[in-house]
């Protein structure tokens, strides 16, 4: 039997028989993986204190003939215990969990793990707001599937220019200009949305000035090409 050692992150997990459990995990180098952690659920599990949710944990699995591999061995590597402090920040944590698993396959790329980990160090920072934290992550499951706007040129392949206001077409994925203060985003909208999907995490944005009208005006665009290219 193959052994595989690797970091992980839970991305679902489901109660399995008496004391067994089934996850999902991802990892920076192997994907997506599922595995059984038998007797998990039993107090004696020297399992159950290595593999929390909300965490980053070491683990060796063993494989098995089917798609099922094994945990035979856990150790916690970061737990994020301040997410499980705020239901605000625990319900959107799920929801990155939801998405990633979603939107991923067994393949995936390793920038998953790097986000849903990123993810989860700014939900378990208390001073970034959550609505900030989601429209960052949002964006950068945009970039990872394949579905980041443009942000340097117009329909017609004009370069966005300051003096302009603009409409968004999310069949085309660009903006459209209009005429002077008629579109919905203005050249500070669409340098913060540059801003966005470039930054590596959303603490990044935090220190941008107005950030609050930034985000109520850009977030629903956001959702808006969420709904249409990943959810």
């Amino acid at each position: 039997m193959k052994t595989i050692k690797t970091e992980g992150i839970i991305l679902s997990r489901t109660n399995f028989g008496e004391a067994d459990r089934i996850m999902i995990f991802l990892t920076p180098d192997h994907g997506k993986i599922k595995a059984i952690a038998k007797a998990v659920r039993k107090s004696t599990s020297k399992l159950a204190g290595g593999i929390e949710l909300f965490s980053v944990s070491h683990l060796t699995l063993v494989s098995g003939r089917g798609e099922l591999n094994t945990v035979i061995s856990t150790r916690l590597i970061k737990h994020f215990a301040n997410i499980v402090k705020d239901l605000d920040r625990t319900n959107q944590g799920y929801e990155f969990m939801r998405l990633i698993n979603r939107n991923t396959e067994e393949s995936c790329d390793s920038g998953y793990f790097d986000l849903l980990r990123g993810s989860f160090e700014a939900l378990d920072y208390h001073k970034l707001e959550v609505k900030l934290i989601s429209l960052w992550f949002n964006m950068q499951l945009l970039k990872l599937t394949g579905h980041e706007p443009n942000l340097h040129s117009d329909v017609k392949g004009d370069k966005l220019a300051d003096s302009e206001s603009y409409d968004f077409i999310h069949e085309r994925m660009h903006f459209v200009p209009k005429l002077a203060e008629e579109g919905a985003y203005s050249a500070k909208h669409i340098k913060f949305l540059r801003l966005g999907f470039a930054a590596e995490r959303p603490g990044v944005l935090a220190r941008v000035e107005g950030l609050q009208e930034l985000v109520s005006a850009t977030q629903p665009l956001v959702r808006s090409m969420m709904k249409n290219y990943v959810r």
